[in-house]
């Protein structure tokens, strides 16, 4: 009789999701036999509670209770069936009575995270949940997305997650997992998505929080980040990622000294995190406290010897030498096979900066070679993409386009967008014209490329063409909304009452046609170095992200002849329109060169701006240090040490070399205003 109700047990407990009507008779039938049968009776009042009758499950789970009262089954499923019956104190106190009796009882913490939020208590929610998520069991197939992810096999997991997905759409450890794929494929408007639906079904998943507040951080999007890390610090206040991302997010938004001083704290209660040493030497970096930075950075050291990270950010401070001493421990630390990924990444660029400091070219272009090949394997980039978008803006950004939109957009003029290729002067530009009177410089904003795609944010698989055939839909009242939002996204990165300010987005160069659709006022310069200069500048520096085209020569000669490209493209479109500013004259004649910007931007020439190097401002790009330093021409034919490399380079730009303007020369576009 025994093996027959268990067998009957069974069979009921399997329908119990997918019919619970069949539950319900399969465990009446089992107690028309064995009365008081305490496994049918909790069967039965589940069914109850799904067939949408929560208080005939309360009648039978509370006398189960009296007479169980030791069963973390019996008050998880009273709890949740108080709770369908809208008797939510009562829910929690059994929820609180079983994770009591059972603290590995998973679905007690989730049920009882579920109504903690309810009850409007996210701080108790969140701890519940990050416990429900420590106990649930993995899916075999996401430890092999797992596995995929990890050696980088982004195709072969994303296929792996969709079909999770497909059969459990409410899976949010896939949903986080598939953000994080579509980060890899810079796809940051569908990581987003991914993560705020993880959100909305699991609020107190604070992985998945984290996740977004980093990437929203990485968009410069700080207002809509510090709700995110506000409560993940409310339930671990002395998280060290959690303050590092709060202490960069201020940062971006001017509060330098709040900055400043929470990560003096962090690394006061945490003196043996080697991370937050180096992050406090950044921002002492960026703010022009470069004895402190290099302080915070050797600290570092003290903490882990071999400290690729701190290695890096000394490195970056380009005025900074390295010692033999210093040398001979990079070099230490590559000879251990255990010195792997970003570490060993990182320790290349820096000795490639060394020995450049120490004029062993051989060495350095070694080391640099070295470092940028590691590096190039870790991501995909197809430099055929780019190709194939500078011919579309070619096609779409016609005279003709812009004809037939003549006097639409906003006619404010109070943006000054400094474009062009990194490591091309722009950092010493802007900070020359952040010296006038009526100029802020601001950062390197990412509102206008965040406008432009906002316009296919949300299409399933946009096609490569569909940004440019949203544009061309647009009609003029749009154009002045989206120009609006531009200003109104720029606006908290603008510190004081100046009428004009800097948008210093060097990428925005694919944007030229968008900008003057929107602002044909606003003033547009192109900073362009020599192509080798420019190129080889690039790839010396190991970026924090973005720019995959500056490791590996050949991509980054490419790259740099389709900006060229497209940047000739607009000058015979929208002549003189765009005004094209060379390093290498800037640096010889500066006050010549400043008369002809400001002229250009409708400004009077100030003194102070060739004394820029007096102006006190943050400078978040890795030329923090040079531009607080008179001019000096050291730097403008330094790649002619590392000529007999850059051979790829030469063969990719092909005829720019020669093409590209002398010092004095006078054959370049005579800008209009704008």
């Amino acid at each position: 009789m025994s093996a027959t109700i268990d067998l009957e047990l069974m069979r009921a407990s399997v329908l119990l999701e997918s019919d619970p009507a069949a539950a319900a008779r399969h465990a009446s039938n089992i107690l028309a036999g064995s009365p008081g049968h305490a496994e049918a009776q909790l069967l039965l009042a589940a069914a109850c509670r799904r067939l949408g009758d929560p208080a005939a499950a309360v009648t039978v789970l509370e006398g189960l209770a009296r007479a169980r009262p030791d069963s973390p089954f019996m008050q998880l499923e009273l709890g949740r069936a108080y709770a369908a019956s809208g008797r939510s104190a009562e829910a929690l106190a059994a929820l609180r009575r079983a994770v009591e009796l059972d603290a590995r009882l998973e679905d007690a913490w989730g049920e009882l995270a579920a109504q903690l939020f309810a009850a409007g208590d996210e701080l108790g929610g969140d701890a519940a949940y990050a416990r429900y998520l420590q106990l649930l069991p993995q899916a075999a197939e996401l430890g092999d997305a797992i596995a995929a992810l990890a050696i980088n096999r982004v195709d072969a997991a994303e296929a792996i997650l969709r079909q999770r997905l497909r059969h459990f759409p409410h899976d949010v450890i896939a949903l986080r997992m598939h953000a994080d794929v579509a980060e890899r494929r810079e796809d940051e408007f569908e990581a987003e998505r991914r993560l705020s639906e993880c959100l909305a079904l699991a609020p107190g998943f604070a992985a998945a929080r984290y996740d977004l507040a980093r990437l929203l951080s990485g968009q410069q999007r700080i207002a809509e980040m510090l709700p995110h890390l506000e409560r993940l610090l409310a339930s671990e206040p002395g998280n060290i990622d959690y303050l590092n991302l709060k202490a960069q997010g201020l940062r971006f938004i001017g509060r330098n000294d709040e900055a400043v001083a929470l990560m003096e704290g962090v690394v006061a209660a945490h003196p043996d995190e080697e991370r937050s040493w180096v992050l406090c030497g950044s921002l002492l970096r960026e703010i022009g406290e470069q004895a402190r930075a290099i302080e915070m950075y050797r600290r570092a050291l003290t903490v882990r010897p071999g400290s690729s990270q701190a290695y890096s950010s000394l490195a970056n401070l380009k005025t900074f030498r390295f010692s033999g001493e210093e040398l001979a421990a990079m070099e230490q630390q590559l000879a251990l096979a255990s010195v792997r990924g970003a570490d060993r990444i990182r320790l290349e660029f820096a000795l490639g900066k060394g020995f450049e400091d120490a004029r062993e070219f051989a060495a350095s272009f070694e080391h640099y070679a070295r470092g940028n090949q590691l590096q190039r394997k870790t991501f995909f980039y197809d430099p055929g993409m780019m190709t194939d978008e500078v011919q579309r803006a070619r096609q779409f950004y016609s005279a003709r386009f812009f004809a037939e939109r003549s006097g639409w957009g906003n006619e404010r003029a109070d943006p000054i967008f400094i474009i062009g290729l990194p490591r091309s002067g722009s950092t010493l530009l802007e900070q020359m014209l952040a010296s006038h009177s009526q100029i802020e410089g601001t950062r390197e904003l990412l509102e206008l490329p965040a406008v432009a795609f906002g316009l296919v944010a949300g299409m399933e698989a946009p096609d490569p063409a569909a940004l440019h055939e949203r544009i061309g839909a647009l009609g003029r009242r749009d154009v002045e909304a989206l120009s609006a939002l531009y200003l109104e996204r720029a606006q908290p990165a603008r510190q004081t009452d100046k009428p004009r300010f800097i948008d210093k987005l060097p990428g925005n160069w694919c944007h030229v046609g968008f900008i003057q659709l929107l602002l044909p006022r606003a003033a547009i310069i192109d900073a362009r170095r020599h192509p080798l200069g420019s190129g080889f500048s690039c790839y010396k520096q190991l970026f924090g992200r973005g720019q995959k085209f500056t490791y590996d020569l050949q991509e980054l000669g490419r790259f740099y002849r389709e900006y060229a490209t497209l940047m000739d493209h607009f000058d015979a479109t929208l002549p003189g329109r765009v005004l094209r500013v060379h390093y290498e004259q800037l640096v010889a004649t500066p006050e010549a060169e400043l008369r002809k910007v400001f002229a250009y931007c409708g400004l009077p020439f100030e003194e102070e701006c060739l004394r820029f190097y007096e102006t006190r401002r943050v400078v978040h790009t890795f030329s923090s240090e040079q531009v607080r330093q008179p001019l000096y021409s050291e730097s403008v034919d330094h790649w002619r040490h590392y000529e007999p490399w850059l051979g790829p380079l030469k063969q990719a730009l092909g005829d720019l070399v020669d093409k590209y303007p002398a010092p004095g020369s006078a054959a370049r576009l005579k800008p209009q205003k704008p």
